[in-house]
Formats: C-alpha cells, sequence, structure tokens
C-alpha cells in the first residue's frame, strides 16, 4: 500500500502533541490521589495494567487511522465495517459526549486555579468559561493554529511533570509502599475503574487522521510516540504520589500541587494551578477539533443535519459543527452550575459513551484490517481491554444506549438523504483501502 500524501498539513511532532494532549489530559491532577485512596499502593499496579492496555487500543485506532483517513474517524470505520446505522451511533456517541467531558475538564482546572487565588465557585467557573472559549477562537481560526498551540502546551506540560515528580522523587520514602495492598487486592478494580478517565482519547486522533501530510507514516510514528510519553509520565506521577506523599496522598485533592511543594518548598499553589491549566487546555483542545471534524462528517454522510457539512474536507474548518458543539459544553456548564450536580456525573456520563465507541470501533478493526496484519493483531489484543472496560462502565452504559436510540431514530427519519459530495468522499475513503 502506497504512503498517500493528503490535502492536511500536520506532521509528526504536532500530531504526536495533539494526540498527547488528548490522552494526558485532567485525569494526571487528581486521580493518582483518588486511586491510591481506592487501593493503596496496589493502585500502582491498575496504572500499570491500563498503560499496558491502552498500547493495542491505541494501535488498533493508528491501523484504522492510517488505512482510512477521514475525518468521520471511529464513525468512517463503522460505517465501512457495519453500515451507516452503525456509524451514526459512533458518532453521536463521540460527538455528544465531548460537551460533558469538556464541562468537567474546564472545571477541574477551574478548581486548581481558585485555589491558588481564592474566590471559590466564582473563580472556578470565570476560569471555565475562559478555557472553554480559549479552545473554541483557536479551533474557529483553523487546525494549524490549534496544532501549534497544542504543540506548546505539550512540551511545557511534559517538561513540568518532568520536573515536579523529579524534585519530589528525592524525598520518597519506600516504607509509604506497606502494606502494599491495604484494602485487599480486589481493590484493584475500583481503582482502576476511577483511571478510564485517565486513558480515554485513544480514538479521539482519528477525526484528524486526513489533516495528517503523510497519515500512513506519521500517524503510527505519533501514536507509538504518544503511548510511550502517556504511559512513562503516568507511571512516575502515580509513584511518586504513593511514594512521597504516603498516606497523605490518599487525603489530597491536588496531588501535583503536593508534590510540587515537596520539591520545591513553600507554596507551590501557583504551579499547580500552571499545570492544570495546560493539562486542561491541552485535552479540551484535541476534544475541540476531533469532534468538529467528526460533526461535519456526519452531516456530510446524513446522520446530523447537513448544514453541518462544512469542513468534513481536509483542510477546511468545521466551524458550524465547532460552534454547535461549543455551545453544548457551554449548556452542560451551565446545567452543572445551576443544578450543583458537580463533576462526577459528568466524567462518568463521558467514559460510558467513549467505551461504547471502542466496542464498536475494535469490531470494525478486526473486520476492516488485513489478516496477519500487525493492526488487526492489536485489535484482537484490544478486545481484552474493551471487555475490562465495559464491566467497569456498570450502570452508566445507559447513557450511551440512550444516545443509540437517538441515533437511529434520526437515521430512520432522515433516510435516503445522501450529498453527492459525501457519497463522492465515501468513495475516495474507500479507494484508501486498496
Amino acid at each position: 500500500m502506497s504512503d498517500v500524501t493528503n490535502k492536511g498539513r500536520m506532521t509528526f511532532g504536532p500530531g504526536t502533541a495533539m494526540y498527547v494532549g488528548a490522552v494526558l489530559g485532567t485525569g494526571v491532577i487528581a486521580l493518582p490521589a483518588l486511586a491510591a485512596e481506592a487501593a493503596g499502593p496496589a493502585s500502582l499496579l491498575a496504572w500499570l495494567a491500563l498503560v499496558l492496555l491502552s498500547a493495542p487500543l491505541a494501535g488498533t485506532f493508528a491501523a484504522l487511522g492510517a488505512r482510512y483517513p477521514d475525518a468521520g474517524g471511529v464513525s468512517t470505520y463503522a460505517r465501512l465495517a457495519f453500515g451507516k446505522h452503525a456509524a451514526a451511533v459512533v458518532g453521536w456517541c463521540f460527538y455528544f459526549a465531548v460537551p460533558p467531558g469538556a464541562a468537567a475538564a474546564a472545571l477541574f482546572g477551574g478548581a486548581y486555579v481558585s485555589a491558588a487565588v481564592g474566590g471559590g465557585a466564582t473563580t472556578t467557573t470565570v476560569t471555565a468559561v475562559g478555557l472553554m472559549v480559549v479552545v473554541t477562537v483557536a479551533n474557529a481560526f483553523g487546525l494549524q493554529v490549534s496544532s501549534r498551540l497544542q504543540f506548546a502546551l505539550a512540551g511545557l506540560l511534559v517538561l513540568l511533570l518532568l520536573v515536579s515528580v523529579g524534585l519530589a522523587l528525592p524525598h520518597a520514602d519506600m516504607g509509604n509502599l506497606e502494606p502494599f495492598a491495604p484494602h485487599g487486592w480486589a481493590a484493584i478494580g475500583p481503582a482502576a475503574a476511577l483511571l478510564v478517565w485517565s486513558f480515554a482519547g485513544w480514538e479521539a486522533i482519528t477525526h484528524l487522521a486526513a489533516e495528517f501530510r503523510r497519515p500512513q507514516r506519521d500517524l503510527p510514528r505519533a501514536t507509538a510516540a504518544a503511548v510511550t510519553i502517556v504511559g512513562v509520565l503516568y507511571l512516575l506521577v502515580a509513584f511518586a504520589t504513593v511514594a512521597v506523599l504516603g498516606s497523605a496522598a490518599a487525603k489530597t485533592t491536588a496531588p501535583l500541587g503536593e508534590l510540587m511543594a515537596v520539591g520545591l518548598g513553600g507554596n507551590a499553589r501557583w504551579l499547580a494551578a500552571g499545570a492544570a491549566v495546560l493539562l486542561t487546555l491541552g485535552a479540551m483542545n484535541a476534544y475541540y477539533a476531533g469532534a468538529a471534524k467528526l460533526g461535519a462528517a456526519l452531516g456530510r454522510d446524513g446522520a446530523l443535519p447537513g448544514a453541518l457539512a462544512e469542513g468534513s474536507v481536509a483542510g477546511e474548518v468545521p466551524r458550524r459543527s465547532l460552534a454547535v458543539n461549543s455551545a453544548m459544553s457551554f449548556a452542560m456548564l451551565a446545567i452543572v452550575l445551576v443544578t450543583g450536580l458537580g463533576s462526577r456525573p459528568l466524567v462518568l456520563l463521558t467514559t460510558g459513551s467513549f467505551v461504547a465507541v471502542y466496542a464498536i470501533g475494535v469490531a470494525a478493526a478486526i473486520k476492516l484490517l488485513p489478516r496477519r496484519s500487525l493492526g488487526r493483531a492489536a485489535a484482537i489484543t484490544a478486545l481484552i481491554a474493551v471487555v475490562a472496560l465495559l464491566l467497569m462502565s456498570g450502570v452508566y452504559l445507559v447513557w450511551p444506549l440512550v444516545v443509540t436510540g437517538a441515533a437511529l431514530l434520526y437515521v430512520r427519519l432522515n433516510h435516503g438523504r445522501r450529498s453527492s459530495s459525501g457519497q463522492e468522499r465515501q468513495e475516495d475513503v474507500a479507494e484508501l483501502s486498496t
């Protein structure tokens, strides 16, 4: 298969940064402490297991994205493997998962800023709104602007995390690893369930695959680099949280800030707030970019209103889809603030939707990718991760089931509506498999 050159301009460096930002999100801000509270030092095994299981999952989506570079991402793969109904379900599950996820992420970042400057809920809200505005504006100017922003954010973020952990690790006490499983070995399962949020995002880059200049070469390379960077950073932060903070790790809501305070001395809340803002911007930027492209592709293919189709072609800016997704994100934030529900339900709703996307995406990969290829082998291995994620999601799979029903109803009511440009683009995608 030849290395096809696309109209997109994204290369290995910005692509890696976009991927790192999508996965290395707000989970690192608080989840090391929450996992330690659930399982003690044994939570490190949950981190390690999810790092290992995420590699074949990431490899699966990289293989699909390289072979079928299209803005529809997993929705396109589902259409090619199982038809338009499956495509609509996957597309809706992802597209409508981003608003609650974005609202939760913005609130996480805002909470760290509030801890640094004071102001309570007002500061948290203002910061959350500001973060949403920044990523919306960046993506409205096109992927070249948002990918440059992502590259800068990823570099600063990786440097900040490495410095924080590097300065804190000399204070580690191996005695803090005992007892290793204070709540029993069974507690590792609940800890892993909490960490699913930290590893959601391997599918996000598929919606930007067509934006790579040479997706068949650069997308797998960017994926491998992102898996390595994310895995190493998560394990380092998790280990430092347990080994340095000890029992205090389970009592803090800002473990990164505590590590900075240990390593640097004094009040490190400002640095912690800076890290939280970088993490939040990186994750939100990647998901806004992916969701905007996906919405345009769904509009092109008839799974969403055709008015959203503008921007589905590589190099174009999907401003209408971006505006809709941004508006829904602001609406979710407003609902949470008015009702006082908090961000936890948003996290679990988002995670349940992504698990549904993973399940269909892996199934599509097994059907579409060539036999005896590394990508298909990764997909078969990824089934283990998907089954585990399904078991962990539990009752929150109800939300993607509701979205599934709505997607199928929409497709039924709009049966037969296909734009000629959508049909031509589908033929172009199919040609990439030959």
